[in-house]
């Protein structure tokens, strides 16, 4: 049992909690028995070590049978080491440390998407990992993040995930001016959502967002830039019917993206 919260190993994996360490190593940290569950499930090889306390891992039998499975071994640490390790205020008995897997914006086009989420300086954590979560679950093929978008293995954005940061392929570090030109040369079209673009319910009526579509997505405060928005070919905003002053970045992505699982689908 490791129980000395003030270790170099402890303090190895709490600096993880860090950008600069994440880009020195290539690893991040995954917290909470759902994303190590996720991780175990779909990406097993990601994990390089695993920490959890003797009564977490009691509470949650399945992930000791995934464990077996997958023949990754567990640190038993203590509850004051958990703490340091941790990002969280009350971590819930697991940390994980894991390899960074992002995936080649060119072999994204490669695989002839039909829905992906472009985010361009998208900076607040949970807005990401709830685009790269509404992606997974709308069926989208990947998210492409460009510009000064923020660390998708930030802890933030991987808590927010809730484990979909496993199920679709994410690229980042892009330029948008050559992902979108890999969009067009993939056969998709680039519709860029804007507060100042045509209504969503317009484009569904005329059946746009059957094609394979690649949804750009700005920043939280100011948007997409002119520079941003030429660059697509449609640009659509989600009508407000009630009296909200507007829709969060988030929830607007979420029904973008299904608007076009459904129009694809239908």
């Amino acid at each position: 049992m490791l129980e000395n919260p003030r270790s170099p190993r402890v303090r190895a994996v709490a600096k993880l909690a860090k950008r600069t360490a994440r880009r020195e190593t290539g690893l991040f940290l995954l917290e909470g028995p759902q994303a190590v569950r996720e991780a175990l499930a779909f990406r097993p090889e990601t994990i390089v070590e695993l920490f959890a306390t003797p009564s977490a891992l009691e509470r949650h039998p399945d992930l000791r049978t995934l464990l077996t499975d997958e023949q990754v071994d567990v640190q038993f640490v203590s509850e004051a080491v958990l703490d340091v390790m941790a990002d969280t205020v009350a971590p819930q008995g697991f940390v994980a440390v894991a390899r960074q897997t992002p995936t080649a914006v060119k072999d994204i086009f490669a695989a002839s998407p039909r829905l992906i989420a472009i985010c361009e300086e998208v900076r607040d954590p949970g807005n990401l990992g709830t685009i790269i979560r509404a992606a997974d679950a709308a069926g989208a093929d990947a998210v492409v993040l460009t510009g000064r978008t923020v660390d998708p293995y930030n802890p933030k954005v991987v808590r927010s995930t809730t484990g979909s940061l496993f199920h679709l392929p994410i690229a980042v570090g892009g330029d948008l001016e050559d992902v979108v030109e890999r969009a067009h040369g993939a056969r998709m079209d680039v519709v860029a959502a804007d507060v100042k673009g045509d209504d969503l319910l317009a484009a569904r009526a005329e059946g746009l967002l059957a094609r394979p579509t690649g949804w750009l997505f700005g920043n939280e405060a100011h948007g997409l830039e002119e520079r941003a928005l030429a660059l697509a070919d449609r640009t659509l905003r989600v009508p407000i019917f009630g009296r909200a002053e507007s829709l969060n970045l988030a929830t607007a992505a979420s029904v973008c993206l299904y608007e076009t699982a459904f129009a694809q689908r239908s």
